[in-house]
């Protein structure tokens, strides 16, 4: 059992959406950074918790959030994704104030 492909990648764009919009890019590329090596603690972590997280919460996304993290690639691609979108971001708001001026 794995995530395929295109669910990874929506992960991973949900994701990303989510830490630009919070304007949570250096904290959350920091924190990826640095638990790179640590990734598969985290993932049995995750899974640790999932019985008491998955009956408050939908158990769905919390399971496809450990599926990701099994994988240490996945945190790379995530960081990439990360400043793709805060790049995209930049250079909206940029084009906004030009336009303005």
């Amino acid at each position: 059992m794995g995530l395929t492909d295109l669910e990874k990648e929506e992960l991973i764009r949900k994701i990303a959406e989510r830490v630009v919009s919070l304007r949570l890019t250096p904290v959350a590329i920091v924190l990826l950074e640095s638990t790179k090596p640590l990734s598969f603690a985290f993932n049995q972590l995750l899974v640790f918790f999932h019985p008491i997280v998955t009956s408050i919460f939908n158990p769905v996304p919390y399971e496809k959030l450990i599926l990701f993290f099994e994988d240490r690639n996945n945190i790379e691609l995530l960081i990439k994704e990360i400043e793709k979108r805060e790049d995209e971001y930049d250079r909206e708001r940029k084009n906004k104030k030009n336009i303005s001026n």
